[in-house]
């Protein structure tokens, strides 16, 4: 039962903490686009694909103290920075193999901003659309983001680099 909460124990273990909520979404959906197997279930929201159940499931490894949640003020917003506390990586050790077959795509998901990811996210959201249709859906729904082609491109380029790193079992 526990095993899904421990698959995202071992990803943030993996990207050595993660700093923001928006952009641990952003990283879950894009692994499970890549084909990880996290089973979180999406939705277009505001900020792009978002999950209830990874929302839930985050704040239940907390509560448990598999998680630590660190709050920092930045003024107009705060930011919410996880990392993995040493009962959750003992909790991690259930797993029998890690949920990440190359611990690479943690560390470039992670090396990303989150509006980086959010514009990723939405494309591969829109994946079953044409490239020049999910190019205008991000313009409808991200419109305010002002996405530029270069952006755009970079998140094209980026998609390719992580399907390029997925080996299929």
């Amino acid at each position: 039962m526990l095993q899904e909460h421990a698959k995202i124990v071992d990803f943030i273990a993996a990207a050595e903490g993660i700093t923001g909520r928006k952009k641990m979404q952003k990283m879950i959906y894009i692994l499970k686009k890549m084909g990880v197997p996290f089973q979180e279930k999406y939705e277009f929201h505001i900020y792009g694909p978002y999950s209830e159940e990874l929302t839930a499931r985050v704040e239940e490894l907390c509560d448990m103290g598999f998680l630590s949640e660190e709050m920092e003020d930045k003024g107009s917003y705060v930011q919410y920075k996880y990392s993995v506390t040493k009962e959750g990586g003992d909790f991690r050790s259930t797993l029998k193999e890690s949920v990440l077959e190359d611990p690479a795509y943690a560390e470039k998901l992670n090396e990303k901003s989150a509006r980086f990811l959010e514009l990723t996210a939405t494309l591969l959201y829109f994946d079953q659309l044409e490239r020049s249709e999910q190019i205008e859906k991000l313009h409808v729904v991200k419109g305010k983001l002002n996405f530029t082609e270069e952006e755009i491109e970079e998140a094209f380029a980026f998609i390719e680099e992580l399907s390029a790193l997925k080996k299929l079992p």
